[in-house]
């Protein structure tokens, strides 16, 4: 059966992502390492996890339970990377569908950055967060989400 995990503690798209679950009736996760408050839903299809503080303790759990037509919803390039080599799908909240053909540029300008930053080369940050964002994102989550549901039960 097909489950959604939501990487949840900086997630902007929670809400969308329970309106599409409870739609197509797919049963969510939500994990969170508890560093910022999350609301519970009432919906019991949609369960909230909180796992030990540490930076990887949401990903690991994660990426131990999610499998073969299973989506994650994560901006964690590096979790998405794991999701995709478990045989899951993994969808950003701006709707970046990650693929094992983009993923590798997407790991390797990460690292990028991250170098860019160390040196003190300011980048000026992503983009703030938009109404077209939120959009794509929910035409990317019910694709994913239609795709896996026609698929063989594993």
């Amino acid at each position: 059966m097909t489950e959604i995990y939501v990487d949840a503690d900086a997630c902007p798209v929670r809400d969308e992502t329970y309106r599409v679950a409870q739609r197509l009736k797919i049963p969510v996760w939500v994990v969170s390492n508890g560093s910022r408050p999350i609301l519970p839903s009432r919906d019991p299809s949609i369960r909230m996890i909180v796992v030990n503080e540490g930076a990887d303790a949401a990903d690991d759990w994660i990426a131990e339970r999610i499998g073969k037509g299973d989506i994650c919803v994560t901006a964690d390039i590096p979790l998405a990377a794991r999701c995709l080599d478990k045989g899951g799908e993994a969808l950003a909240p701006k709707g970046n569908i990650w693929t094992r053909d983009n993923i590798g540029n997407a790991l390797a300008g990460r690292e990028v950055s991250r170098h860019l930053r160390e040196l003190g080369v300011a980048s000026g940050g992503a983009a703030p967060f938009s109404k077209q964002d939120r959009s794509r994102f929910l035409n990317a989550l019910d694709k994913l989400a239609q795709a896996a549901l026609r698929q063989p039960q594993r």
